[in-house]
């Protein structure tokens, strides 16, 4: 690999495909041993992280490991190889390999696993089961007429005013601003001391709350004004873009022991569980790729029939009930 890549470009092309703030709470997703500014020397990819994995990176030349599940989750208080976990990380800082997670970021992204399952079993109009409400902001800014769509194509070249399957949306009115600059004020527009009334259009777009910092920047780069006015609030709305498991509808109806058998082909899995086997026919089907047991209400009212998870809790397993086979 190029002694020009760092792990930190690594991490940001990674982090641009599942930013860390769609990580859940108690994740812990992210660079955990390693230095950023490391040449990166290989890259080895696994599922989980365990001294076998490292062992092997090493002897593959690789410095960084890409895993999904973190080995460090509840967080360590000591090192001193009395479990696994610890022994991985001292062996991977002996040997100066980095280890990155990219764990429930990767599950609650649009594009990520929930997706790719859906798409292994064929499943069409897809959405996500239980969108985010943490992951939008709206940006206020006003600008004069004449330049407002060359300030609002930059932001939106930018990652702002995508709103499901629509880009560029904004929405703009005008009015009066008005300002006096003061003597250390350099205006594009009036003079110092002199208090200024000019029409401006009011500029309103939704952007992800993780791309504040790239937003602002392209912001007031593109703006005429030295000090640009705007405010940034943060929006309640459900993402469609984020959030945990995924819906989607069978191109046509199937028996449901044909559904069990092609899912158990269409995932390489050589065996599968399955709660008690209903007689309607599977349209419609719900997953998680991960533990599914928060998510079973939403895929029962989402009209599923079926709802594939990688594990259940043993007395969740239960809750299905008769309405909906796990």
């Amino acid at each position: 690999m190029s002694d020009r890549v760092r792990i930190r470009e690594v991490c940001q092309y990674l982090e641009s495909i599942a930013p860390l703030s769609y990580q859940e709470s108690y994740d812990n997703a992210g660079l955990i041993t390693g230095e950023f500014d490391e040449t990166v020397q290989g890259i080895l990819v696994t599922l989980d992280c365990t001294e076998a994995v490292v062992d092997e990176a090493i002897a593959s030349g690789c410095n960084l490991i890409v895993a999904h599940h973190p080995i460090v989750f509840k967080g360590l208080k000591r090192l001193n190889g009395a479990n696994y976990v610890e022994r991985v990380v001292m062996k991977a800082l002996r040997a100066h390999v980095a280890i990155y997670a990219i764990h429930t970021n990767l599950d609650n992204v649009h594009t990520g696993v929930n997706r790719k399952i859906c798409e292994r079993l064929g499943l069409k109009n897809t959405r996500t089961l239980q969108p985010r409400r943490d992951t939008l902001s709206k940006l206020v800014t006003f600008i004069p007429p004449d330049k407002s769509e060359e300030v609002l194509n930059a932001l939106y070249a930018a990652g702002a005013g995508n709103i499901g399957n629509y880009s560029d949306c904004s929405f703009v009115t005008r009015g009066t601003g008005s300002f006096t600059p003061n003597q250390e004020a350099r205006p594009s527009v009036g003079s110092r001391g002199v208090k200024e009334h000019v029409e401006e259009v009011r500029a309103e777009v939704i952007f992800p709350s993780h791309l504040q910092d790239q937003i602002m920047r392209v912001l007031r780069k593109a703006h005429p004004y030295e000090e640009v006015a705007h405010y940034i609030t943060q929006v309640s709305n459900d993402n469609q873009e984020v959030g945990a498991g995924m819906v989607g509808d069978l191109a046509a109806p199937m028996e449901p022991m044909a559904f069990l058998h092609g899912l158990k082909n269409s995932l390489g899995a050589q065996v599968i569980r399955a709660t008690q086997i209903l007689e309607k026919p599977v349209t419609r089907v719900a997953v998680c790729g991960g533990s599914g047991s928060f998510l079973l209400k939403k895929a029962i009212q989402s009209g599923a029939q079926v709802f594939v998870s990688a594990d259940f809790k043993y007395h969740d397993f239960f809750d299905a009930d008769g309405q909906i086979i796990i």
